[in-house]
């Protein structure tokens, strides 16, 4: 079993940044991946970013692209994001979840191949 836990978020203004962490415990896999999804109010949670655990590879949505990096602390079994230029449109409840694997070069996109996720970070990007 894993654990997630996001902690970060917060109100701030257009053009401001956020810093997002999930901390893991319990079992990882070090094939697997650590993805942040987002879900604003009336619409489908969606991806943002990937990395994988051994290698640091990385994939973002083009959204978010040049705005946002994925990091990873492997000796803390935590994940960052880092959400630079922030937008009205980037509002949402933010997600963290782990894929257990293995993965090679392709990394999960879709919420449904992920096993297990946090309860969420509420992000609210004021204009």
């Amino acid at each position: 079993q894993v654990q997630l836990v996001e902690s970060g978020g917060g109100l701030v203004q257009a053009g401001g940044s956020l810093r997002l962490s999930c901390a893991a415990s319990g079992r990882t896999f070090s094939g697997g991946a650590m993805g942040w999804f987002r879900q604003a109010p009336g619409k489908e949670r969606e991806f943002v970013s990937v990395i994988s655990w051994n290698l640091g590879r990385t994939y973002y949505a083009d959204s978010v692209k040049g705005r946002f990096t994925i990091s990873r602390d492997n000796a803390k079994n935590t994940v960052y994001l880092q959400m630079n230029s922030l937008k009205p449109e980037d509002t949402g409840v933010y997600y963290c979840a782990a894929d257990r694997g293995p993965w090679g070069i392709d990394l999960p996109v879709r919420p449904t191949t992920y096993d297990y996720w946090g309860q969420g970070t509420q992000v609210t990007v004021s204009s």
